[in-house]
């Protein structure tokens, strides 16, 4: 494994870089748009071409959404929500829709079960794509990141076709979902996921078998398993490092407990083992999503009757309810005062912790070239920090 540059400063020892010495260079890298490493800012210190010391800029981007649906009535949040986590925005669909059904003790058909989890897991796949094309392009590999997006469009293809949008679906609310699947579409997703799999194993052999990826890739940004709990680290960072932790089995959410499947884990968590895993998750979706189609209900209801949207008042309480996504722990916290708006609403997005306390710290000591191989390693969508 190659070993990451030992020229590493301490959090307490930031403060005595004299920057007027001409010994470093301070450089901005971002704010421009494209993808994970130009939606938010990293002030770099830089001592010849190797970062040692870095501070995270955030607010460039989708922001406030927390203050913003306190403003709201409970149904206007659906359209709102959504712009949290742009490549999956079903997460916040779901976790919003089923803390409201918490509250309001509304029980959900089992149609909109299987359709829900078809609709996370399709979207899993779909940001699972788009991550590996930015993850091969941050090293200079183009070509992958042309053929995920494409793969990535036929996932957004079906969306269209289920919910008549590509990108924002709104599709989960509270009481199931807004329609059942149209004629032929469960066929059209299966015939999808072979189209996938087999672009995916074109991805495996030209990514992962390219020796310049792997020395770029292997030892950078090395996460200890003993950082885990202490930065409060999840999803496939976590579980590249060794660490047996998926909502979807642990708190065996929507159809999952009839689903076979094991979460996938790693030994070493560096951006290699990251990009491995992930991969490895990807053909993981599509299995999953082939099962949800073989066992999808034929009919039934899809959506429980609810109160007028306009004067729905949620009986006072809080909960909080979390789900697996592309990036590890995502959740609501929802506290109701029985009137027709939230009192408040706090999004737990795993970006937070990745893109500031631990991205801050994995950083230093690496050549300048590599700060976005080794952001895009960790997975994270901006407006989930500036929410």
């Amino acid at each position: 494994m190659k070993k990451q540059a030992q020229h590493i400063v301490p959090p307490a020892e930031r403060a005595n870089l004299d920057l007027d010495s001409g010994k470093y260079l301070v450089m901005w890298q971002g704010p421009n748009h494209p993808g994970i490493t130009g939606n938010m800012s990293l002030r770099l210190v830089i001592e010849g071409d190797t970062v040692v010391d870095c501070e995270t800029h955030v607010g460039y981007l989708h922001r406030g959404f927390e203050k913003l649906m306190e403003r709201r009535l409970w149904m206007q949040n659906f359209p709102l929500v959504c712009r949290i986590a742009v490549p999956e925005p079903d997460f916040n669909e779901y976790c919003y829709a089923a803390a409201l059904e918490e509250l309001a003790g509304i029980q959900i058909p089992d149609k909109a079960v299987w359709l829900r989890t078809l609709s996370l897991e399709m979207i899993r796949l779909a940001s699972f794509l788009m991550w590996i094309g930015g993850q091969a392009g941050a090293f200079g590999h183009g070509t992958i990141g042309q053929w995920t997006v494409t793969m990535r469009d036929y996932v957004l293809d079906l969306f269209e076709e289920l919910t008549g949008g590509r990108i924002y679906h709104m599709f989960i609310i509270p009481g199931g979902v807004r329609g059942d699947v149209p004629p032929g579409f469960l066929k059209h997703v299966l015939e999808t996921m072979d189209i996938i799999q087999k672009n995916l194993d074109d991805v495996e052999l030209v990514m992962f078998h390219n020796v310049v990826y792997k020395m770029r890739a292997q030892g950078l940004g090395y996460i200890p398993p003993d950082w885990i709990d202490h930065y409060g680290i999840t999803g496939p960072n976590a579980r590249a490092a060794g660490v047996t932790r998926d909502l979807r089995k642990d708190l065996g959410y929507l159809a999952y407990p009839r689903l076979d499947f094991q979460p996938i884990t790693g030994t070493v968590s560096d951006a290699y083992e990251r990009s491995r895993l992930r991969l490895a998750e990807m053909y993981q979706s599509i299995d999953l999503i082939r099962q949800i189609v073989a066992n999808m209900p034929s009919d039934g209801p899809f959506r429980e009757k609810l109160p007028n949207p306009l004067y729905w008042k949620i009986p006072a309480g809080e909960t909080y309810v979390a789900a697996e996504c592309t990036r590890g722990e995502y959740g609501f916290y929802v506290v109701s005062d029985g009137s027709d708006k939230p009192r408040r609403v706090a999004v737990r997005g795993p970006s937070y912790t990745h893109a500031v306390s631990v991205m801050e710290r994995l950083v230093r000591g690496v050549n300048i070239a590599d700060v976005a191989g080794l952001m895009v390693s960790l997975h994270t969508y901006p407006p989930e920090v500036e929410r």
